[in-house]
């Protein structure tokens, strides 16, 4: 099932003009949320969601509240709810169709996707993440690379590139050679009690994982936190390396080139992020 503009349809009924500007010219924003009885850090993704359609110059309709667009992602979910306890959302916001580099409108319509996952929790990855660096393309550190938009080419030729190579994942440089997240997430960096992220003005995803651990590590006796630009030479010298998406929560990474890394601070993290959850 998809909802596309406030109409639930089946997969096979849904369609979009060939002329739709989020697939013509990647003028879209998109937010990926897992909802369990409801959207999880909602108020969050619809901030997120708000200031990326400003940053594009989109118009934002007034009936676009919090509460209008939570309950057209309920109104996909709740007749699904028996199928499974929770659910990966797309919700995809695109310019109307018109004109060319230069809309017609700046008007917009919006998709919702969906569909299961396995967990209603974060669980405990214990399966090995080997990842590698991808150097064929680099990122600019600006505003627009810190977006959740359609333009997401590096992305997914690292993953071909990750595939191709057996490797579980890869992060992703700048035009400054600094590491600045991996291809579905933020990255952190742990040695002795420092827990290192890179800042968003070096053109990381302002991630919503991200956004909960690094309130979680300030409020921490035990770790302080550094956003700081992370040279590829340091990936030698962590203790732990780990990776945050909303989908996942937090997944430690094993093993870069000969270098195995401890995952027992992602898996505490893990835990007090459950815990956030349950307590609502």
């Amino acid at each position: 099932m998809i909802n596309i503009n406030g109409t639930i349809l089946e997969d096979s009924e849904a369609y979009l003009s060939v002329d739709n500007r989020g697939f013509s010219y990647g003028d879209a924003v998109f937010e990926t949320i897992k909802v369990n009885s409801k959207p999880l850090f909602w108020e969050v993704h619809y901030f997120r969601l708000m200031a990326s359609m400003r940053i594009l110059r989109m118009e934002i309709p007034m009936h676009f509240t919090p509460e209008f667009l939570e309950s057209q992602i309920m109104d996909l979910v709740d007749p699904q709810s028996d199928k499974a306890k929770s659910y990966r959302i797309k919700l995809t916001v695109f310019r109307a169709t018109g004109g060319y580099y230069t809309p017609t409108s700046n008007s917009v319509k919006f998709i919702i996707t969906l569909s299961p996952l396995d967990s209603d929790i974060y669980n405990s990855h214990t399966d090995s993440c080997e990842i590698e660096l991808f150097k064929d393309y680099f990122i600019a550190p600006n505003l627009l690379s810190t977006l959740k938009t359609n333009n997401k080419a590096i992305n997914v030729v690292g993953s071909i590139f990750a595939k191709e190579n057996n490797y579980d994942n890869c992060l992703l440089l700048n035009t400054n050679k600094n590491i600045i997240e991996a291809l579905n997430g933020n990255v952190f960096l742990v040695k002795d009690n420092v827990i290192k992220t890179p800042p968003l003005a070096d053109g990381c995803l302002k991630g919503i994982i991200r956004d909960q651990l690094i309130d979680m590590i300030s409020k921490s006796d035990n770790y302080d936190l550094i956003e700081t630009s992370i040279s590829p030479f340091e990936l030698q010298k962590a203790d732990e390396i780990f990776i945050t998406n909303v989908i996942q929560g937090i997944k430690p990474v094993t093993k870069f080139r000969k270098k195995t890394y401890t995952t027992e601070v992602a898996k505490k993290f893990q835990n007090k992020l459950n815990i956030k959850l349950r307590l609502g």
